[in-house]
């Protein structure tokens, strides 16, 4: 009996994982984007803009943690495949409360690789632990912070090419 192929492709004909063989696909270059936001209460934000927050820059220590993340991505989500990025971007922009939601840190990242496959989980990864290392690092001051809104943006790159959410 013949089993038609999972549209998923991290499943094999019999639905069993595996990891997608990339070997014969071409390295092109391929960009990510993905966003996400932390929200907290008003004094939580004051705090970390003036940087007076108790662990120290909170906004500078997330940077890393999410370039730190967007590199070990593979490590930590089974059937990704190891890249070698060659740019990983953390930005972030403090908000007031809005019509959105409350007074909120919102990261950006953008990923880029030239490779066989694309960087959508290391900008994913990225925006996550740059969100939890700003909830750690404030939780002591609110922890009713919530993050939410983590999605890819934008995606260039591969036979699939360009994805722009909308």
């Amino acid at each position: 009996m013949n089993t038609p192929p999972s549209p998923l492709t991290h499943f094999d004909a019999h639905g069993q994982a595996h990891m997608v063989d990339v070997g014969a696909k071409p390295a092109t270059h391929r960009v990510a984007v993905a966003s996400g936001r932390i929200e907290m209460l008003p004094a939580t934000l004051a705090l970390i803009e003036s940087g007076t927050a108790k662990k120290g820059d909170v906004l500078g220590i997330a940077r890393i943690a999410g370039i730190m993340a967007a590199k070990k991505t593979s490590d930590l989500i089974p059937l990704c495949h190891p890249l070698a990025l060659s740019r990983v971007a953390i930005d972030f922009e403090a908000v007031r409360a809005d019509a959105a939601g409350a007074d909120a840190v919102i990261c950006t990242a953008t990923v880029e690789t030239t490779g066989p496959t694309g960087v959508e989980m290391e900008a994913l990864t990225a925006v996550q632990v740059a969100l939890l290392t700003i909830y750690d690092m404030c939780k002591a001051a609110d922890r009713g912070m919530v993050m939410t809104g983590v999605r890819l943006l934008e995606k260039h790159g591969g036979k699939s090419g360009s994805y722009v959410a909308g």
